[in-house]
């Protein structure tokens, strides 16, 4: 194996999913396969009972998206919640070809929906039957709308965040982008878990994991090829389409990116954290070692997932001004200090 293909091993506790998955045969994504994949695996009604045994209620609002065609908002937010609070805009993940704006919700267990805060996810429109620009377009025109209703919703407009995953993190770093452009609504920071940044192919983590993993080279391109069509990796595609073309990152808000080291987005993502602070901005970056695409919600008890999840789970703790949870080894810490510095008897 060559050092260019040669790659990083999977975490021994999470190589067993990927070695179930390639039991299972070759996957290839096919278009025939897209309406499938954009079913949400649950009713909405079971989801709304689930998120009511966690306290929180949903409403959906349609909205004007790009050049006025109209998009969901899912809304959630605490039952009885009184005042204003923050409000987090996420975008769901999907290569712009799949998933559902109401999908994979129970992923901000244990780091977000802990929090007092307002949930909002977007149902941007999908390529390839709406090709680039509409989704990330339609992802800023609903974060306007959000920041215009912003009281009604019952948030605070100087506290909004913007979140998403894997292709959803690659458009909230393009409508971060673009809010800052058009001197739209100013975020108060943005979290990109895995995003999916660059559609030109010429990393070495692309290579690395090209037919193996999960989200691989192949499926990415798929991915690309529908949102972009010919335009792909050529000059003529925008930094808002692909947020690693972009060649000014100053401005942005405060930033939280993270990945595995055996997943194809690594090499964008790294790039993109160190341009990051080239540009003077606030930016965490966290290299899970072993992690493949999308494990904290494939294998969220294995312990690198707890790890990774505790970590963010952190940094949004930090963010919001809330307060640390109290572990046993501080207490132990702490009783021990009083200890020494009690006068002896």
């Amino acid at each position: 194996m060559s050092e260019r293909t040669a790659r990083p091993p999977f975490d021994p506790e999470l190589a067993p999913f990927l070695t179930a998955l390639e039991s299972r045969g070759s996957f290839a994504l096919t278009p025939e396969m897209l309406p499938r994949m954009r079913q949400l695996d649950v009713t909405e009604d079971l989801l709304d009972e689930r998120l009511r045994n966690r306290g929180y209620q949903r409403r959906t609002v349609s909205v004007p998206g790009h050049l006025g065609g109209r998009i969901s908002l899912a809304i959630i937010d605490r039952i009885e919640r009184a005042g204003t609070t923050t409000g987090v805009y996420t975008i769901h993940g999907g290569g712009m070809m799949f998933g559902h704006y109401l999908g994979n919700l129970d992923s901000y267990d244990d780091w977000l929906l802990d929090h007092d805060i307002v949930l909002i996810s977007v149902d941007y429109r999908l390529a390839p039957e709406h090709p680039d620009p509409y989704p990330v377009e339609d992802c800023y025109a609903g974060l306007v709308w959000v920041a215009e209703n912003a009281p009604k919703l019952g948030i605070d407009p100087g506290r909004i965040v913007i979140a998403g995953q894997s292709a959803g993190g690659g458009l909230a770093a393009g409508t971060a982008l673009l809010s800052r452009d058009r001197k739209g609504p100013e975020l108060m920071a943005q979290i990109l878990v895995s995003p999916m940044l660059d559609d030109r192919d010429d990393t070495v983590s692309t290579m690395q994991m090209d037919g193996v993993g999960v989200a691989d080279r192949q499926m990415t391109i798929f991915g690309w090829n529908a949102y972009l069509g010919s335009r792909r990796a050529t000059e003529n595609v925008s930094a808002y389409a692909a947020p690693a073309r972009a060649t000014d990152l100053s401005g942005l808000p405060r930033t939280y990116i993270d990945c595995g080291s055996a997943e194809v987005f690594r090499d964008e993502d790294v790039t993109f954290a160190s341009r990051l602070w080239a540009a003077g901005v606030d930016a965490e970056l966290h290299v899970w070692p072993g992690a493949f695409h999308g494990f904290t919600s494939m294998m969220p008890d294995a312990a690198i997932s707890r790890t990774a999840i505790a970590g963010l789970g952190d940094w949004t703790r930090r963010l919001l001004g809330a307060p640390q949870p109290v572990r046993l080894h501080d207490l132990e810490c702490q009783t021990t200090q009083v200890d020494e510095n009690q006068p002896s008897q």
